[in-house]
């Protein structure tokens, strides 16, 4: 325990010479090992290089081997280590009697063999690239035939879009015209689509007159609008509205200069002065179309010569002339189409005249009697003053009047003539003209009543004698309209129809009350194409069938219907219905659209207190682009 208590005894010292000694063992040590560590990375790169370059030659010696196949012994699909080898064929040696040649004939005749091999794989390696560039072609072809047919369909549907638009404007304007809230480009559309056949109207004046009182933001719609017309017509009334655009910007630019701080630097552009402006006007003034044409054509030629002018007057000059130009020549226009009318009107009147004098010629009397010489000479002889001859032309002209009587009743001619001794012996009845209205219409009503059109259905009347089952069918016929319904109580005549009980029942016709749902159909393209104000077209969106069958001899039949294809068009079909003894078959021609048969969109068939209801709307179609 004491000796551990001890500190430890100190160390000898070490001399220079010795540590020096130490460490030059340590570099000798180090360098050794870094010189072991060089050699021996300087042979493993050698190691790896000469296995490097070793395994490139065999590779490329197999690929020279095998350069005429395309294989190596060691990479081939058939696992066969000698196939750069040379194949000798013992047995097809001796048959061709080769079995003579030495090694190096038959290594020459396999060689051989093996380039014509080769030809002819490079043969058939051009004839598939010939393929595929013919092919290529040929759907190149096909490709741009196919753009073509696209591009013919497509300009197709243009033209189509185009007319719809066409149609679509011009119903507006003639919608808007109607109601008596048309714009300008109503009333020039309405004048350059009129036809002298036309009935609704002619104006008299002349087209630009619509632009007296328009203020400015009206001439800018109808900037707008006729561009949109010259659009969609194609160049079809492209002068007119070539014209109209004229007058209008010149009204505009006339506004614009009206209005507090105009345009002045427009006016300094002009090159015209204000001192200058009204003679230049009365120029222009009072000349026809064709003096203005060469007007125009002088100042043209001034401006093109390249002489020393003011380019900048000339220029305003030629456009002032312009549109006294188009003036000029919807004026000129406009006489025309006045004078057309006027002739229509007058060959109208001419036809009308000849009408009327046809009506007023009697009975066998030539429209345009032949006069022979002979009459001629009677005629001249009827003049003469003897009386003797009168009485006699008189008594010829009444034995020919007879002649005609006679000849009248022996060819049993229609309508048969009624002398006044005929009323006086009670032989024919005189109806007041009253009366005979109202006895028509009872005939009328007759015929509603059998085809099956209730009459009574608006009366007040009391249901005296009326059964239980007209009393029902009163009633439902009675409910007021809905919203967009219409009477729809025509039917379509069948052919003869022959039933087996019609020897022991009377056919008849069942009578019915129908009604047609029509509206409006606002999907997402007459949403953009249409509004309130311009609504679409309507359609037919439904139908609701009553018919009344009181007096069905089997009470448990449940009458049916059947839809059958329309002949006259793919448009309708013939909605039949059939109930038996002793009702006849009724049909009814209705739109061909596909129905809809969900009771929550108000689809009903049902045969309750003798009355068979079919009640449907069509299915409607989600507009997608």
């Amino acid at each position: 325990m004491k000796r551990a208590l001890e500190s430890p005894s100190p160390s000898p010292p070490v001399s220079s010479h010795r540590k020096h000694k130490v460490r030059r063992r340590s570099e000798s040590l180090d360098r050794k090992h870094h010189e072991k560590k060089k050699h021996h990375s300087d042979h493993k790169d050698s190691r790896k290089h000469s296995k490097k370059k070793s395994k490139k030659k065999d590779k490329k010696s197999n690929r020279k081997d095998g350069d005429l196949i395309g294989y190596t012994n060691d990479d081939n699909p058939f696992g066969d280590e000698n196939l750069t080898d040379t194949f000798v064929w013992n047995k097809k040696l001796e048959r061709d009697g080769l079995t003579s040649l030495d090694a190096k004939q038959k290594r020459l005749l396999a060689e051989r063999k093996l380039k014509e091999n080769r030809r002819e794989l490079e043969k058939v390696k051009y004839r598939r690239l010939e393929r595929e560039r013919e092919q290529a072609i040929r759907d190149e072809e096909l490709d741009h035939m196919r753009r073509e047919k696209e591009a013919a369909q497509f300009a197709g549907w243009e033209k189509q879009e185009d007319e719809f638009l066409l149609e679509q404007s011009l119903l507006r304007s003639e919608i808007r015209l109607n109601y008596g809230r048309a714009k300008p480009i109503d009333i020039l559309a309405k004048y350059i689509n009129a036809s002298p056949e036309d009935d609704t109207g002619y104006d008299v004046n002349e087209p630009y007159a619509v632009l007296v009182g328009l203020n400015r933001l009206d001439l800018e719609d109808l900037l707008e609008d006729i561009k949109i017309y010259i659009e969609v017509e194609q160049g079809k009334n492209e002068e007119f509205w070539s014209d109209m655009t004229v007058l209008a910007r010149s009204e505009l630019e006339r506004l614009a200069k009206l209005e507090p701080g105009g345009d002045k630097a427009g006016q300094r552009r002009e090159g015209i002065n204000e001192s200058v402006r009204g003679d230049v006007s009365l120029i222009f003034k009072g000349k026809t179309y064709m003096q203005l044409l060469d007007l125009q054509k002088q100042i043209e030629s001034k401006i093109n010569s390249g002489e020393t002018l003011d380019i900048a007057y000339w220029e305003s000059l030629l456009q002032k002339l312009k549109v006294f130009t188009a003036r000029a020549r919807l004026k000129t226009k406009h006489q025309e189409r006045l004078r057309e009318k006027l002739n229509y009107l007058q060959e109208k009147q001419q036809d009308q005249i000849i009408l009327e004098s046809v009506a007023s010629k009697a009975d066998g009397e030539p429209l345009f009697p032949v006069q022979h010489p002979d009459d001629k000479n009677e005629n001249m002889q009827s003049s003469s003053p003897n009386p003797a001859e009168d009485d006699e032309e008189i008594e010829n002209s009444e034995t020919l009047r007879n002649r005609c009587y006679t000849l009248y009743d022996e060819g049993n001619y229609s309508p048969r003539l009624i002398t006044l001794t005929d009323f006086s012996k009670c032989k024919y009845t005189v109806i007041d003209p009253k009366d005979d209205v109202d006895a028509l219409e009872r005939s009328r009503r007759a015929i509603k009543k059998r085809r099956g059109i209730v009459p009574w259905l608006g009366t007040s009347s009391s249901d005296a004698g009326i059964t239980a089952g007209e009393r029902n069918f009163l009633k439902e016929a009675k409910k007021g309209h809905e919203e967009g319904e219409e009477d729809f109580n025509i039917d379509v005549n069948l052919k003869d129809q022959i039933y087996q009980w019609q020897d022991k029942y009377r056919p008849r016709k069942p009578r019915f009350f129908n009604r047609v749902h029509t509206g409006y159909e606002w999907n997402k393209y007459n949403q953009t194409h249409y509004d309130t104000d311009n609504p679409p077209p309507k359609i037919v969106q439904g139908y609701k069938f009553n018919i009344f069958y009181p007096d069905l001899i089997d009470k448990i039949q449940t009458p049916q219907y059947y839809l059958e294809p329309c002949s006259d068009s793919k448009e309708f079909v013939i909605l039949r219905f059939h109930a038996g003894p002793p009702y006849e078959d009724i049909a009814f021609k209705i739109v061909n659209r596909e129905w809809e048969y969900s009771h929550k969109k108000g689809f009903r068939s049902q045969f309750h207190k003798n009355i068979f209801q079919l009640w449907f709307h069509f299915r409607r179609y989600r507009y997608r682009r």
